[in-house]
């Protein structure tokens, strides 16, 4: 999808090599180079005016062009992500030549979310979303996965349902709503 538009995705945070590497290693591998920016710590951060005092950086995401120039910034809250067709729309504006030649995206009205059952919203690269897959898996529950990050209405639903906030995984029980994985609560809603 970036390749259309002629772009490179990197990822940077402050973490030390290793720690970059267990974490790609704990997805299952990423797509996009990711870089260190643990000596001096945090110095590229700073320079972009993200680094907290506390040692650790913003979750921050900067589109910068061709020429070096610094095109979008789009800072938030750790637990939310950035939404995937915001960062395509600031990158097709990046290269409005490249995108004209891209194939056209179909139009498609409101996505049909699931309902009844059990409902699990997460995204791909979670860490508590494969602990919740491997959960429910382990207990033979049934279920069926929404990723958060694909679908813009379920993102909204769960902001909806967690203060504004993306956090997943969040599961919808036959329409009761547990945010994170409160095994006990979800015992008890599962084994009723």
């Amino acid at each position: 999808m970036f390749q259309q538009v002629n772009a490179q995705v990197l990822g940077i945070s402050v973490d030390s090599v290793p720690c970059l590497q267990a974490w790609a290693e704990s997805l299952g591998g990423i797509q996009y180079p990711l870089l260190s920016d643990f000596w001096p710590h945090g110095e590229v951060s700073d320079a972009y005016g993200v680094m907290r005092g506390e040692g650790y950086s913003e979750r921050a995401l900067f589109l910068i062009d061709r020429e070096g120039i610094l095109r979008y910034i789009d800072i938030h809250d750790i637990e939310d992500q950035p939404e995937n067709a915001v960062v395509l729309q600031e990158i097709r504006k990046m290269d409005p030549e490249a995108a004209a030649k891209a194939p056209a995206q179909p139009e498609s009205g409101p996505e049909e979310l699931p309902t009844g059952g059990v409902i699990l919203y997460c995204t791909r690269w979670c860490p508590g979303c494969r602990l919740a897959r491997r959960w429910l898996e382990q207990r033979g529950i049934d279920y069926t996965e929404v990723d958060v990050n694909a679908s813009p209405e379920a993102a909204e639903r769960v902001r909806g349902w967690a203060d504004g906030k993306l956090l997943t995984p969040t599961y919808d029980i036959n329409g009761t709503i547990v945010v994170n994985n409160q095994w006990d609560r979800l015992s008890e809603l599962l084994d009723s």
